[in-house]
């Protein structure tokens, strides 16, 4: 008998409709003045970033700190974005962007912020977090400066900790050009033979590489007396000691470089019928990806770059020689000293006010009312991962679901599922494989769940799973209640700790249909569904939030109440943007706060002067995501207010599985505007957007109040308001 093979699950990618591409471009050609471009839009965000490292506010460690963050966002820019853009110019060299700017225009212009970001993040670090951190205490140093007996000592702990780990590799007829993997430091060089003649060059030279261990400290520490520390950087120390690792030869042209490949992956096929291998089969292919940027020192031998740059095939604009450090990463390892007074004071997040006695069921807190939490000013330990360990171990709850688009390596909802399966509950997970740089973690992840009982789904075909959801069934009282958590974050408790996100923790049964609809879509095999409640992508989202934009154009043009707040990470939809357009026009006030990328040009008369951007940029990454539209009510805590994980970006519209949740508590509406004021009140950590795509710092101004949001800022001011509602744990 055969065997009747697999049916391959439809596509739910959504293909366009011509006619609205049509009316879309027409929009974008009849428009006065184009749209901002996303990729420069996104390099004033990190522009932004590194004003962190130059404020004198900040405390050293953390000033650092933005450093390493600054290059961090760059390398995975590099990965994605000017990857993007190289083969966008190579598969046609006059491809323009949305706006019709040519695309290499675009590297071109990109190139030339960044080397001018580069090279003001030497001048932080030299200039400015170097003395600062050396006035503290803590020094970082040149091998140099030190005294010849240190010199010998930093000498002996070379080869005793660091020459045994070191492989040098040569290139020759015999050897080929190495492997250089992404984003890793070397050490290029030619060896060779003294020169016969009185030239003082080498002979018969091979061009040699060494790879900086990433498993050791990339700063070593000088012994010293008294309380100051100081530190020689790993790659100066290998640099002296080259003699030890290529006895007998001369060495000469020695220099670090560093190489960013593309991240990628290089199948486009989401129809495999097995993703869980695809996904592991591009992970391999990734390693060995396209390299896009070759950096150096900014003085540099040009006999290493020639030949690094030939052997990999890279153009004179792929190269980025610049002053300061190549990684900047290392810097992180400073950071975790242990110095207090150089960091911002340890920020607990308290423990939600309503669950805050440990004999306090969540479940019962649900029933009595919806629970909004914000983290990191709340806790996600007593709350989101409480709600997933409670229902793991109730002997009441029958069923759990959970949609897990990233977490942490030692995830604390990976263990109760696990123990929610082996006690016997239904349990399922979906696990989206392809959430970028931590597919190798879920591909992990999924196949420890299914060797434990997890019902583990791999997500809609053609459509990433981007909403952060959850579910738990409990039987109460002889029926089944089904209980909900929908938020802005992933269930990653490292990351709540640091980015700002919201959580809506409900039994409304008309929003857990919805999201049990939600899950079933997920995993199963349905086409549509109508969710009654949440606004879900690429099925309702974008038009939901079209149609609630047309009804505050309506409510203005009749001389109602209207206007928009928004919050999120980026703004680049065409379709949402130019209905934002269309609402300035007919007297809609649209406020939005959007800490990324922006392609929406405001403050244009004729298009979008009643439109304002500003971004929040600080000690917490902004990642929530909050909709507010009056719909004619001049109160403010009326109208509709939603939270969801999804950005007015096209692929989060149209190429994810995305949610958002209607907030319907009045009280959790009140926490949703307070920060909305708080952020537009703020004139220490904000930026507004201007008309030519650059932004403005905004200050204080003298009468602010020294304790208000003007002054303190939004983190401050949120983390002061947290402690002001918390009470004593018993």
């Amino acid at each position: 008998m055969t065997a009747t093979p697999p049916q391959r699950r439809p596509s739910r990618r959504r293909t366009p409709d011509p006619a609205e591409l049509a009316a879309e471009f027409a929009a974008a050609v009849d428009r006065g003045v184009p749209d901002l471009n996303r990729d420069l839009s996104w390099l004033e965000f990190n522009r932004r970033v590194l004003e962190q490292a130059e404020d004198p506010t900040t405390p050293a460690l953390e000033r650092a700190k933005f450093l390493a963050i600054f290059s961090s966002n760059l390398d995975e820019f590099f990965m994605k974005r000017i990857a993007l853009l190289h083969l966008r110019v190579e598969r046609d060299s006059e491809s323009v962007d949305r706006q019709g700017r040519p695309q290499k225009e675009i590297l071109a212009a990109a190139r030339e912020i960044i080397l001018a970001l580069q090279a003001k993040q030497a001048t932080i670090w030299y200039d400015s977090v170097i003395p600062a951190l050396a006035q503290a205490g803590l020094h970082v140093l040149r091998i140099d400066s030190l005294t010849q007996a240190e010199q010998q000592a930093i000498d002996h702990r070379f080869i005793a900790e660091v020459f045994p780990v070191l492989t040098p590799l040569t290139v020759d007829p015999g050897h080929r050009f190495p492997f250089i993997s992404n984003l890793s430091e070397n050490l290029g060089l030619f060896v060779g033979l003294p020169s016969d003649d009185d030239s003082g060059g080498l002979s018969d030279t091979n061009f040699a590489r060494i790879k900086i261990p990433d498993v050791l400290p990339r700063f070593m520490e000088i012994p010293t007396e008294g309380t100051d520390r100081r530190f020689v950087g790993l790659e100066e120390l290998v640099t002296r000691n080259l003699h030890t690792l290529f006895p007998g030869i001369e060495t000469a042209d020695i220099t670090p470089f560093r190489i960013t490949r593309s991240a990628g992956l290089q199948s486009e096929d989401d129809d495999t019928e097995d993703l869980l291998e695809q996904v592991e089969t591009d992970l391999r292919k990734r390693r060995f990806s396209d390299t896009v940027r070759l950096e150096l020192p900014e003085q540099h031998p040009q006999s290493v770059r020639k030949f690094v740059s030939d052997q990999l095939g890279l153009a004179p604009q792929e190269i980025y020689a610049r002053p300061g450090p190549l990684e900047y990463a290392d810097l992180f390892e400073l950071v975790e000293l242990d110095r207090p007074d150089l960091k911002h004071p340890v920020w607990t997040p308290i423990v939600p006010p309503r669950l805050a006695h440990e004999d306090t069921d969540i479940f019962t807190a649900i029933r009595e009312r919806d629970l909004l939490v914000h983290h990191p000013y709340e806790s996600f330990k007593h709350s989101v991962q409480h709600f997933i360990a409670a229902a793991a171990r109730d002997p009441d709850v029958l069923a759990i679901k959970l949609t897990l688009y990233r977490t942490s390596r030692d995830s604390p909802f990976i263990t109760s599922l696990i123990r929610a399966a082996e006690a016997g509950k239904q349990v399922a997970c979906l696990v989206e494989l392809r959430a970028r740089f931590d597919e190798s973690k879920n591909v992990r992840f999924a196949r420890q769940l299914e060797t434990h009982g997890v019902h583990v789904a791999y997500g809609v075909v053609g459509l990433k799973t981007h909403c952060k959801c959850s579910v738990v069934v409990r039987k109460e009282r002889g029926s089944l209640r089904s209980y909900a958590h929908i938020g802005t974050g992933n269930y990653h408790p490292h990351t709540a700790q640091l980015y700002t996100d919201l959580g809506l923790l409900t039994c409304n049964p008309q929003i857990t249909h919805d999201a049990l609809n939600l899950f079933n879509l997920l995993t199963g095999r349905g086409q549509t569904t109508n969710f009654q409640h949440l606004l879900v992508a690429p099925e309702t989202m974008r038009s939901g939030f079209i149609r609630r934009i047309d009804r505050e154009i309506d409510n203005a043009k009749a001389g109602k109440p209207a206007r928009v707040y928004a919050k999120m990470n980026a703004l680049e939809d065409q379709r949402i943007i130019d209905k934002l357009y269309e609402a300035s026009g007919a007297g809609v006030t649209v406020d939005l706060f959007i800490r990324g990328f922006c392609c929406l040009r405001p403050g244009v008369e004729g298009q979008s002067e009643n439109i304002t951007v500003r971004s929040v940029v600080g000690r917490f990454l902004e990642h929530s995501r909050v909709f507010h539209f009056a719909n004619a009510s001049d109160d403010p805590l009326e109208g509709d207010w939603y939270i969801g994980s999804a950005d007015w970006m096209a692929r989060n519209l149209s190429g994810r599985m995305e949610a958002a949740v209607p907030v319907l508590d009045r009280a959790a509406r009140q926490e949703l505007l307070t920060l909305f004021e708080i952020s537009q009140q703020d004139r220490t950590r904000a930026w507004n957007l201007n008309t030519d795509g650059t932004y403005s710092k905004l200050a204080p101004h003298p009468t602010d109040p020294d304790g208000g949001p003007e002054r303190l800022g939004t983190f401050v001011s949120l983390m002061n308001l947290a402690r002001s509602r918390s009470v004593p744990t018993l």
